[in-house]
């Protein structure tokens, strides 16, 4: 269809369309600074509170109640902050960025072991070993254990804390499985351990998440402020800097995800598409694999084999280069326990636990290859029809669309999704973070996560049905396109995209 509004209306628009917001007065401005920062004081008690009630096992009811509270004055201060003048915000959203990371330090890890594997590994390469070539439990590293990862059987009970077959007790999850993560996750967890003073335990990591934390708050404000409207910078930033989600997942439990986060900020940010932009993308792959979903949306418009070809090249040159020790190390070994992992969540066929959406209209069997299908078609779109001065629009919608199909019950998978949501302003993907909360913390079954992301998706739907003012109106017989949509769908910019 084609837009079929007049010439006299696309010449003479409201005066509203272009008028920026009546700058409110001295007294207004600071009640009005004065309410965020009582809300963001609030926000990081409760943030507190709710480490301090217990963890995912012993008390997953309280913590889903702390982090509705949580949510609800996060949504009141982003929405209080819109209308404070931009100096004043920034001070706000940098304050509040780090007040709320400080609160995340305050108890140890509440709902994800993942984070004592983290020291592990950081210990077994200081000591001038391959993470790929053993488990924790084999005897190779007996001499690397002490009673904090690996307290004496008597010993053995709380949150966090598991016996092999063998009988040793351990402080981290699949002890007798290698490790997954990518090197450089494992660059970082030496990194850390490295900088750590002895027997400094979970800290340093937790004070690592942090600083990646407030510094992808530094990087989406410069990016916002460069590349958008830097009037919206600071409020559009205040998704990521004050969002629940990141001092739980970021902070509290440290999950190395933050460090893809910070990447692919960077990559789609501050380069353009071309080599850089290609190296920073295979930096966050090679973190956690989630974030080469942000491909299609780094190569939003390239239709020049040349430039593809250069972002490509620089992705897959750099994930190779950063497993290239670890190869000559370990051989094939640096899968590690990836294989596992996707029969164990669930992901294989004939053992099918995720897909939650499709599987309400697909059998099983045919639920993974839909997922893929439609996914790769999005990723497609994208590419082709995407906005090359955007392309974190393009990266939310394939980023977002696959946690949707997949329903994965991990919520720290969606950090990427607030960043990129913090870029385009597009609250309603925020709902996909809290689905991943509530399966995760209620232990989902089926019904939950066809209900929780089916929730997040109609959200998605309304929400930008809304943002456009409904996609298509009818006007007599002829029909006019949203112009968000018609600038996404012809890879242009347009005034009213602000809007929509």
């Amino acid at each position: 269809m084609t837009d079929v509004t007049t010439p006299h209306r696309q010449q003479h628009p409201g005066p509203s369309a272009a008028a920026p917001p009546p700058r409110p007065s001295a007294r207004t401005a600071r009640l009005r600074i004065a309410v965020i920062a009582v809300l963001l004081a609030a926000l990081a008690a409760v943030v507190v509170d709710t480490l301090h009630a217990g963890d995912n096992r012993s008390a997953p009811g309280r913590l889903l109640a702390g982090y509705a509270v949580a949510w609800a004055l996060f949504a009141a201060a982003v929405w209080a902050v819109r209308k404070v003048p931009a100096r004043a915000a920034t001070v706000l959203v940098l304050a509040g960025s780090a007040a709320i990371a400080l609160a995340g330090l305050t108890a140890q890890p509440r709902t994800s072991d993942d984070m004592y594997r983290y020291v592990w590994d950081g210990r077994v390469q200081a000591a001038g070993i391959s993470p790929y070539a053993h488990p924790p439990a084999a005897p190779e590293l007996a001499h690397l254990r002490d009673p904090w990862l690996f307290p004496t059987q008597e010993a053995c009970e709380g949150w966090g804390l598991s016996q092999t077959g063998s009988g040793l007790c351990v402080r981290m999850n699949r002890p007798t499985a290698p490790t997954i993560y990518p090197p450089v996750s494992e660059g970082w967890f030496l990194a850390v351990h490295t900088l750590s003073p002895p027997d400094s335990r979970h800290k340093p990591l937790q004070i690592g998440g942090a600083v990646l934390a407030f510094g992808t708050t530094l990087a989406l404000l410069r990016v916002l402020r460069r590349r958008g409207d830097p009037r919206r910078a600071p409020a559009r930033t205040a998704l990521w800097a004050w969002c629940p989600a990141v001092t739980l997942e970021a902070v509290n439990n440290a999950h190395i995800d933050t460090l893809g986060v910070l990447f692919v900020v960077l990559a789609l940010g501050t380069a353009t598409a071309g080599t850089r932009r290609g190296a920073l993308l295979g930096a966050a792959i090679a973190v956690k694999l989630l974030p080469v979903l942000a491909l299609p949306g780094a190569l939003s418009g390239q239709r020049g084999p040349a430039r593809v070809l250069r972002v490509v090249a620089a992705a897959v040159a750099a994930v190779a280069l950063a497993y290239l020790p670890y190869v000559v190390a370990s051989g094939a070994g640096v899968l590690g326990y990836l294989p596992g992992y996707l029969h164990e969540e669930g992901y294989e066929p004939g053992h099918v636990r995720r897909f939650a959406l499709l599987r309400l209209l697909l059998p099983d069997a045919a639920a993974g290859v839909t997922a893929a299908a439609l996914l790769a078609l999005t990723g497609l779109y994208v590419w082709w029809r995407g906005d090359p001065a955007r392309p974190w629009r393009g990266a939310l919608l394939v980023t977002g669309v696959a946690l949707l199909l997949f329903s994965p019950s991990y919520p720290w998978y969606s950090l990427l999704v607030i960043a990129l949501v913090a870029l385009d302003g597009r609250w309603e993907w925020l709902t996909v973070t809290l689905a991943g909360t509530v399966v995760y913390l209620l232990g989902g079954g089926f019904p939950l996560q066809a209900s929780a992301y089916g929730t997040a998706a109609l959200v998605i739907a309304v929400g930008a049905w809304l943002r456009c003012g409904g996609a298509r109106r009818i006007r007599g017989r002829r029909w006019t396109v949203c112009p968000a949509v018609r600038a996404f769908a012809g890879g242009r910019t347009a005034r009213a995209d602000q809007r929509c």
